[in-house]
């Protein structure tokens, strides 16, 4: 089966995509950028189509659309089964219009990624009539919640498969966990709250100022927030307190992920987040914002908290959790591992679309 992944290139989390699908399809790949060298091993580069767009996290990347032209030329080529354009409302709409328009004879499964379906289509009349017709010409769509399956259902999808972005494999139980140590390491852009999280952990650094070692907060990853947040915690009351580390490559983050005791993820919007299961799986407790996707994950006081808006955390609610803070992360990693690596979703999705047949080659 011939397969046409298409999103961004030198994003983690589409070569995670690549890596689940290569020994499983005969994989090709078109990047709205270029691509990370961690394709190289994975498609080679006959099978590679690098557009050098830039899109922009915020949204409103409709110059990828002037790409169409090449994207149709290289595809007819190509003669692919399926098209799986990742997140719908760029890469999404870029496959439908080369299968509607282009001529392209292939069908596609999306997959949504969050925002796509959580947000967008809410800005603009026009971006959820968009939505919708991408979702309607997608054969199969795959989503990573519950909560977001029902969303693209509302929207017109036909078949939604719905299994978390998931771990490549289960870390090894850490052998040491700090009690004291936070890990955050959301986007610093308006989207994930960074500001809240500082408000969260101040509200905690208060709340138990006889703790030995004092809480300590590492703050990953980088946006256009971040020299605000470096202003925010420099003021008294997390002064000295907080670490901003900027983005982290894998091993460094998993590092961060194996001492950490807790883990902070507050956004305003979210399907299921890989970084919240990835600090579930190395058994952080997950301090998170009440979205519906995040109500599937935890049992709130019991294996995590869900912190109501405008709540922050306190010592009441925090010290159930830190008694039996290694019974609560063993259980988290217990869970991921049941319901949450990623290979055997891929293998089912693999095996969903040969059921459903791709398009008929020349």
């Amino acid at each position: 089966m011939r397969l046409v992944l298409i999103g961004d290139g030198q994003s983690p989390h589409l070569l995670k995509w690549a890596r689940a699908l290569a020994p499983r399809v005969e994989l090709w790949a078109i990047s709205s950028r270029g691509f990370d060298a961690g394709f190289d091993a994975l498609v080679p580069p006959e099978r590679r189509l690098a557009l050098g767009t830039t899109p922009r996290f915020e949204g409103g990347n409709a110059g990828l659309l002037r790409a169409l032209p090449t994207v149709v030329r290289w595809l007819k080529a190509a003669q692919p089964d399926w098209l799986a354009p990742h997140y719908l409302t760029s890469h999404g709409t870029l496959a439908w219009l080369a299968v509607r328009f282009g001529g392209v004879k292939a069908r596609i499964a999306g997959s949504a990624w969050g925002s796509d379906i959580l947000l967008t289509p809410d800005k603009s009349p026009l971006m959820r009539w968009l939505t919708r017709r991408v979702l309607q010409a997608c054969a199969l769509t795959t989503s990573d919640s519950r909560h977001m399956a029902e969303r693209m259902r509302a929207l017109g999808a036909r078949e939604v498969m719905t299994f978390p972005f998931g771990l490549e494999a289960l870390p090894p139980w850490p052998e040491h966990k700090d009690d004291a140590l936070f890990f955050a390491n959301r986007a610093l852009e308006a989207l994930y709250r960074p500001e809240r999280v500082l408000d969260a952990f101040a509200a905690i650094a208060r709340d138990w100022p006889e703790a030995w070692p004092a809480p300590r907060l590492v703050v990953a990853h980088d946006g256009a927030l971040r020299p605000a947040l470096e202003a925010r915690a420099a003021q008294p009351d997390l002064a000295g307190k907080v670490q901003f580390v900027g983005r982290l490559d894998a091993a460094t983050q998993a590092g961060c992920y194996a001492c950490a005791r807790w883990y902070l993820s507050l956004p305003a919007s979210d399907s299921v987040s890989v970084s919240v299961l990835e600090a579930m799986g190395h058994g952080c407790i997950p301090i998170l914002s009440d979205l519906p996707a995040n109500r599937e994950l935890v049992d709130d006081g019991r294996n995590g908290l869900i912190l109501a808006e405008g709540e922050l955390p306190t010592r009441a609610r925090l010290a159930p959790l830190a008694a039996h803070a290694d019974a609560v992360g063993a259980d988290l990693q217990e869970w991921v591992g049941l319901h949450a690596l990623f290979p055997a979703s891929v293998q089912a999705y693999v095996q969903r679309l040969e059921q459903l047949g791709g398009a008929t080659r020349a």
